[in-house]
């Protein structure tokens, strides 16, 4: 079991915790608790590998237009595709400079339905995303479609009201400095860079 366990998180480089290795197992057809698998991953010493981030990026810059409620309140389930979406802004350093990646996500299915990236995280970053993600993955229904955000300036503009406006979905936002109200598609940026960006050149 150990070298199992040893040969799916050196596979991994390191950017599986107990949970993945656990799924993998399963997957394998090999039936252990995740308790065992936790155990041997902490004796062998095989604990994930990440950068210790100096600095979160925000794009908070005030309340410079009113906040729509938080319809989500952490329920980030969708009985069907294109009624919830999560969207967000991550910033990956890079010696040369730094990019700025932002996703639009369906939690139906965890399915990222827009992604775009940039050097400056401008306005017409979320805006692109935003429409390649209603170009690729139209709702059904727009009208009942609820994209769910944090207090960033990029979902208090006016171009993304418009396009509220326009396409009939409901905004919906987070509190106030309150990460886990969208934390679903904050992990989802925390798994992409564990898996590929962390320790890697």
């Amino acid at each position: 079991m150990t070298e199992k366990i040893t040969e799916i998180v050196k596979d991994s480089e390191f950017s599986y915790g107990y949970r993945r290795v656990w799924i993998q197992l399963k997957q394998s057809g090999i039936k252990v608790s995740e308790k065992v698998v936790r155990r041997i991953i902490t004796a062998e010493g095989l604990t994930v590998r990440y950068v210790k981030k100096k600095r979160r990026y925000s794009s908070y810059r005030g309340e410079i237009s009113d906040a729509p409620p938080n319809l989500v309140k952490r329920n980030f389930h969708a009985d069907k595709p294109g009624l919830l979406w999560l969207t967000d802004i991550s910033e990956f350093p890079a010696d040369d400079g730094k990019i700025y990646f932002s996703a639009l996500v369906d939690c139906f299915d965890g399915k990222i339905v827009g992604a775009t990236t940039s050097c400056h995280p401008s306005q017409q970053l979320a805006d692109d995303c935003l429409a390649q993600a209603i170009e690729n993955d139209t709702p059904a229904d727009p009208t009942r479609l609820v994209i769910h955000s944090d207090r960033g300036c990029h979902y208090r503009g006016n171009s993304w009201i418009q396009a509220s406006q326009d396409i009939g979905f409901a905004r919906s936002m987070s509190k106030k400095g309150c990460s886990p109200d969208n934390s679903a598609c904050e992990g989802l940026f925390g798994r992409m860079k564990n898996e590929m960006f962390y320790g890697r050149k």
